[in-house]
């Protein structure tokens, strides 16, 4: 009997770890409005995923959400439709204290962003770096396009295309 018992532990025990080893990584994407850079870095994000079969689960949130400018900017709906990816369908969200309990990685823009993160949720220091800190280690922001040019808009794209597959493949790596 005692045999079976331990068997019987080691196997359910054996089953949680690989129930838990097959569990997305879940990264939480932030910006001030969730309209451009947050919806940017998780749109790459997911284009990556589907591509590379990664086992990561993405969204994008706001640290001061404006429920009168919900709606993806104009420039950066542009320019991920370019890519094959639309965004229309998307609304700016808050980020909550529910996705900060699910995210394993939480990725702001700026350093702004991340303090404002840290301020409302200070049991997330742990799991929230800027992107470019995580990504590269450098002490960087995602300038905010909003407003501004379409090259504005192609510089922040050309700085997510080198940072989001690089987040990507260390939080996967850890």
């Amino acid at each position: 009997m005692k045999k079976h018992v331990q068997l019987l532990a080691l196997l359910l025990g054996l089953a949680c770890a690989t129930a838990q080893a097959e569990e997305p990584r879940k990264i939480a994407f932030v910006d001030t409005g969730n309209t451009g850079r947050s919806l940017t870095a998780e749109s790459i994000a997911n284009a990556l995923i589907a591509q590379k079969n990664l086992k990561i689960a993405v969204i994008s949130r706001a640290v001061d959400m404006d429920p009168f400018d919900a709606r993806p900017e104009a420039n950066a709906a542009a320019l991920l439709q370019q890519r094959g990816i639309d965004v229309r369908s998307h609304v700016a969200t808050q980020l909550s204290s529910n996705d900060v309990r699910h995210a394993d990685l939480i990725l702001t823009m700026t350093a702004k962003h991340k303090a404002k993160v840290l301020e409302q949720f200070p049991e997330a220091k742990a799991k929230t770096y800027t992107l470019a800190e995580y990504a590269s280690s450098e002490n960087r922001d995602i300038a905010d396009a909003w407003g501004k040019p379409m090259a504005v808009y192609e510089d922040m794209f050309k700085q997510m295309d080198q940072l989001v597959p690089a987040a990507l493949d260390k939080s996967i790596a850890k």
